[in-house]
Order: structure tokens, then C-alpha cells, then sequence
């Protein structure tokens, strides 16, 4: 891939990554159920808050922006947020950037209008402070103020069941030799456990294996918390919560807060399950020999167990607290085929001018009218041999494989179990040698059993004696 197409590849995945940005920003006012009274509240409480970007710039957007992003949305769904790649070149040159890092380096008190005075009077030019704080922010040189004083934070409650899921990973016990991972996702107002799953990786196919059984049993939640885990920040997920409407928002770097209720959870399962665990190389416990079996005690436990406990925050039953809350109308749950396409993965690539694409390694013919256009191929991360092109979020055929190294995506890794120890026979081979060998030794060796039997016989059918040397063996 030529260094032009490696840009363009990148500008497309900011792009889409800006288009997630929009959408999580607008998914809340953009509900058709709400009045025009309380779309404007909303986009006036977003018009007056400055957010975090998407590649972490602060950011004020007008209330203008917003209400077209909502008619862009409505009229052309996903795909009309994602903006339209430009060519844009650096008008910094780098020299000035090393420059003012350098500055900043020696002294991190310099703030970024300093810095652009500094480099007005040494240079006369400087770029502007927003674009230097952009770049101390990429280079993580930007400090906290002297004095600033730690924000508080009261305690929180969603109003009802499925308005907001916690989701986290734990890290548990060497099952069959191998260190385990527990995803897990809990109901923020029933703290009812809504999904879980352990496995052998903390990656997006595992976190992906713990959500869909949850959305296809429990419904699908207006937002999901995580942390930035690098599963919970993949591509495939906010992918997954796009083409279901649900907002993914995630917790800051180094400030936890808003998750205490799955770590205090997490907290449970390690004292009242993973304590009657016997890990490996333990004597006491239950002994758990695969992956298959973990799952199926954890199940036991939760819904046995937690399930049926009164939780000493809301005085009912997690489960109680479910089902009186969605009492009144049950949460519609997607169907198989939306949930299909949510948890498939997908990968932007421009068509040579043979009409293939190239997927890790693997090559794919399309067709010849995308040659020179960038397509999303649509794919299962286990099954790279069915994959579907789509231009512009409009479908153009399979693609047909012509060379295929992979059949799965490189993260998706197979939990195949580790292959059980053969049973012992109790026989030592080395040990019957050595016996074997002194019995011959004590014994005295025994010529005639070294000469190949059918020898033997044609030496006593002429009336040679094999046990007696015969005259002119040795002549030459």
C-alpha cells in the first residue's frame, strides 16, 4: 500500500470516528418521542457545554450545528454524520512544533500563550495556541493547574432498567493452565447482571460474547458505561452500539468514578465465587478443569445466588427490582438478523485497478465500477472467506475471494482448549532397557541370537555349526 493510500485509509477512520462522535452527541435529542419543548431544552444544555472531541480538543458547538446533525441523521441515518474526506496538508512546519514541545519540556508551567509569545519574539512566527495545545495534548505534556480543587461527585441511579449498563472487565484464576478473564455488564438502577462471560483473552470478541446474549435476553439499553480498556474502545463495539442507537460513554483516564457499583460487584464475585475456586496447583476448592465448566458454575452462581439476594442499597432483589421496573412494558429486544449485522466487523479499502481489494493478506475481486473508490468490507471476524462490499453504506455484492492466507481476523482468537494430559501406564521404558541390558551383561552375550534367523537356518541346512568359528572367516 503506497503512502498516499495509508493517508487516505487514516483520514476515512478519523472520519468515521467523528461520525461516532456526532452520533453519541445527538442520540438523546434526536428521539422521536420527544416534544419540541424538550428537544430544545436538550440541544440548548449541549449548545452551552463545552465537550471533549473525539481526538480530545475541547470543543463549544452551536446550536445550529447541532439541529442540522439531527436532520442529517434522520434524513440519511449513520452515514450522513461521517464527514467527507479533504486533502489537507500541514501548514506547521515540524521544526516549530519540536520547538515549542521543547519549551514546554523545560518548563510545564509555560502555558500555550506563552509559549506563542516566545515564539514570536525568537522566530517571528508562531502557530496559534490551539494548535499547540493540540499538539501538548498528543504528546501528553499538558499538566493539571496548581490549585485546582478535585471535583466532587454525589451518588447516582438511573430512574429505570435499561438506561444505563456498566460494563468491566476482572481478572480471575488459571483455569487448565491459563489465566482467565470475566466480562461482565450490570443494570445500573436493578444491579442485576445482565451479561457475563469468562474467557481466555481480554479482547473485543470476548466483550462482544458477554453483550450480544445480554441485548438479544435483556433489551437494548439507551447507554452503556465502560472504561478505556483498549476492547472496550475498539472499532467493532462503538460499530455494534451505532447500528443499535445505543450511546457508548466511557469513564475518564485515571478517574473511575461512576463504575463503583460493577467494581463493588466485581468485589462480590471474588469473595463469595472465586474463593471456592480451586486454581491451579490449590488443594482446597472446587476443581475446575475448562473454561466450559467456570461458565456454567458462574451461571449457577448468579442466578441462584445474587440474583436472589436483597441488595442492601435498594432493599429488593436484583431480580425484583427487573421486573417491577419493566413491569409495565416489557423492553423489545432486536432481532436475530439486527443483531447479526451490529457484531459484524468491518474495514475500509480502496479497489486497485485490477478490481481487488486486499483484507489481510487475503485478495477479493468486487466489482469492476468501485475500482479507485474506498468500499467498506463487511465481514464475521471468524469467517473471512464471506465477505460483503458496500460503498457509500449502499450494498454491492459479495466480494469473491481469489487468494485467501487468514480465515479469521488476527484478533479473533480461537479459545480452543489446552489438550488433556494422556493417563499414566505406570511402565518406565528407559528403566526396562537398563534391566534388559545388565540381565545381558550378567549372562554373558549370546552370539547366535545376533545372526538373522533365516541366516541360521541356511548355515545348518550346508552343515555349518554356528557356534563354531569357521577356518578362513577372516582370510581375505
Amino acid at each position: 500500500m503506497s503512502k498516499a493510500d495509508e493517508e487516505a485509509r487514516r483520514r476515512a477512520e478519523r472520519a468515521q470516528k467523528v461520525g461516532l462522535e456526532r452520533y453519541q452527541l445527538i442520540r438523546e435529542a434526536a428521539d422521536p418521542e420527544l416534544t419540541t419543548r424538550q428537544r430544545g431544552r436538550l440541544v440548548r444544555a449541549l449548545a452551552e457545554s463545552t465537550r471533549e472531541g473525539p481526538f480530545g480538543e475541547p470543543m463549544l458547538i452551536s446550536r445550529g450545528t447541532i439541529d442540522r446533525w439531527i436532520r442529517d441523521w434522520r434524513e440519511g441515518g449513520f452515514e450522513a454524520l461521517v464527514p467527507h474526506p479533504r486533502n489537507v496538508t500541514p501548514r506547521t512546519p515540524e521544526q516549530v512544533l519540536n520547538l515549542a514541545a521543547a519549551l514546554k519540556r523545560e518548563k510545564p508551567e509555560r502555558t500555550a500563550a506563552q509559549i506563542v509569545r516566545i515564539l514570536r519574539s525568537t522566530s517571528g512566527w508562531s502557530p496559534s495556541a490551539r494548535t499547540l495545545i493540540r499538539h501538548f495534548d498528543r504528546l501528553e505534556l499538558n499538566t493539571r493547574p496548581e490549585g485546582q480543587a478535585p471535583r466532587a461527585f454525589g451518588r447516582f441511579e438511573a430512574a429505570r432498567p435499561n438506561d444505563l449498563w456498566t460494563g468491566d472487565a476482572l481478572h480471575g484464576p488459571k483455569i487448565a493452565g491459563r489465566k482467565t478473564f470475566l466480562f461482565a455488564f450490570i443494570d445500573d438502577h436493578s444491579r442485576l447482571v445482565v451479561g457475563h462471560r469468562w474467557g481466555y483473552f481480554e479482547d473485543t470478541v470476548r466483550l462482544a460474547a458477554a453483550l450480544r446474549p445480554a441485548l438479544a435476553a435483556r433489551g437494548v439499553p439507551q447507554m452503556i458505561y465502560f472504561d478505556n480498556g483498549s476492547a472496550m474502545v475498539d472499532a467493532a463495539v462503538k460499530r455494534a452500539a451505532a447500528r443499535l442507537s445505543i450511546k457508548i460513554a466511557h469513564s475518564a483516564p485515571g478517574r473511575p468514578e461512576g463504575r463503583g457499583k460493577i467494581e463493588r460487584w466485581f468485589g462480590e464475585v471474588r469473595r463469595q465465587f472465586l474463593v471456592e475456586i480451586a486454581g491451579d496447583g490449590e488443594t482446597s476448592g472446587t476443581k475446575v478443569t475448562s473454561l466450559t465448566e467456570l461458565n456454567r458454575l458462574f451461571t449457577a452462581w448468579v442466578e441462584t445466588a445474587y440474583h436472589q439476594r436483597i441488595h442492601s442499597e435498594t432493599g429488593q432483589t436484583p431480580l425484583q427490582r427487573w421486573m417491577a421496573g419493566c413491569a409495565d412494558a416489557p423492553f423489545p429486544t432486536p432481532t436475530p438478523a439486527a443483531l447479526t449485522e451490529a457484531f459484524k466487523w468491518s474495514e475500509r479499502r480502496q479497489v486497485r485497478k485490477t478490481s481487488t481489494v486486499q483484507l489481510f493478506s487475503n485478495f477479493y475481486e468486487v466489482d469492476p465500477s468501485l475500482i479507485g473508490r474506498t468500499v467498506e468490507l463487511v465481514f464475521d471476524p471468524f469467517d473471512l472467506n464471506m465477505v460483503e462490499v458496500r460503498w457509500n453504506g449502499r450494498p454491492q455484492g459479495m466480494a469473491i475471494p481469489q487468494t485467501i492466507t487468514r480465515n479469521a481476523h488476527p484478533k479473533a482468537k480461537p479459545e480452543t482448549p489446552a489438550a488433556p494430559e494422556a493417563a499414566s501406564t505406570g511402565i518406565d521404558c528407559l528403566r526396562l532397557l537398563e534391566t534388559s541390558h545388565d540381565r545381558q551383561v550378567a549372562t554373558g552375550i549370546n552370539y547366535a541370537a545376533l545372526i538373522d534367523p533365516r541366516q541360521q537356518a541356511s548355515d545348518q541346512a550346508s552343515g555349518h555349526d554356528v557356534d563354531e568359528e569357521q577356518p578362513g572367516d577372516d582370510a581375505p
